[in-house]
């Protein structure tokens, strides 16, 4: 007996779902513009497997890239950030950093503490571009100051990577500029009792950043590619309305003419602090 025909039902028929690309599998290189898998930037400590452009890791990432596993020990990281002068801008500078603590899991920009290098015990830093671009306000300021006197204080090498395109951080005003004076003038005694600060560059580090601590390192190290400087090249430009040299402002420029001491490939930056730490006697 043959089944009788149905009329066609009047609700639209449910097409099978295509299966798309997991989100986040790919990584669009902003070196060479070239898709790359992200696992395998990861393995390479988070640069492009065909440049070798460096892309951004966060602090506790460089922690893990940098010290030997397990021996970072944070200090003062229980110094909080305040909002001494109550400041707004699009919202109050309260709710920003309390958005940022959200969104990054840090309660400031910067992580200091202490560990081993290659088995070599150190005092190290690090600021971080996603806390309101890693700008220094009095907790990184306090931070900084603090660790480079346990260093003087312990006989310890001193390593600050930094990471920070906001300079000084404008929510605090007075009080953030006078961090740079602060850190410098610690590094200053840090120095006279024959201390060794390295300095490591990444991208970006810019203003009052880079017109302060960053710079006094006795060894100055940056990632290749890395923006540094003062102004961006954006307002340099438009200040003095004229082209800016090629790689202008870059880690290939500045070691040029003799700003850094030397560009170092992520993968080589522990080998090459060990090696500078052995080479001062420290």
């Amino acid at each position: 007996m043959s089944t009788p025909l149905q009329a066609p039902s009047s609700e639209p028929m449910s097409r099978p779902q295509k299966k798309g690309v997991p989100e986040g599998l790919w990584l669009k290189c902003k070196g060479c513009g070239e898709m790359i898998y992200r696992d395998e930037a990861d393995k390479l400590l988070g640069t492009c497997p065909v440049c070798e452009f460096h892309f951004y890791v966060s602090a506790k990432q460089r922690i893990a890239q940098v010290l030997d596993e397990g021996t970072f020990e944070e200090l003062d990281g229980h110094i909080m950030p305040t909002d001494p002068l109550e400041f707004r801008d699009k919202k109050a500078y309260a709710d920003r950093l309390q958005a940022e603590q959200k969104r990054t899991g840090m309660n400031d920009a910067a992580i200091t503490g202490t560990g081993m290098i290659r088995a070599r015990r150190v005092a190290f830093a690090v600021t971080d571009s996603a806390f309101i671009m890693g700008s220094m306000g009095s907790v990184v300021g306090e931070r900084l100051t603090r660790l480079t006197e346990r260093a003087r204080e312990q006989d310890l090498p001193l390593i600050i990577v930094s990471g920070s395109g906001g300079g000084a951080r404008m929510h605090e005003g007075i009080l953030s500029l006078m961090q740079m004076a602060k850190v410098s003038a610690a590094l200053a005694r840090f120095d006279q009792d024959g201390g060794l600060f390295i300095s490591v560059l990444t991208n970006p580090t810019m203003g009052g950043v880079a017109a302060s601590f960053a710079s006094l390192g006795d060894l100055v190290f940056a990632e290749p590619r890395a923006l540094i400087g003062f102004a961006g090249p954006r307002t340099i430009k438009a200040t003095l309305r004229e082209e800016l040299p090629e790689g202008f402002q870059t880690s290939e420029f500045l070691l040029e003419h003799g700003f850094i001491d030397r560009i170092v490939h992520r993968h080589k930056l522990k080998s090459e602090i060990a090696r500078a730490i052995d080479y001062f006697g420290k």
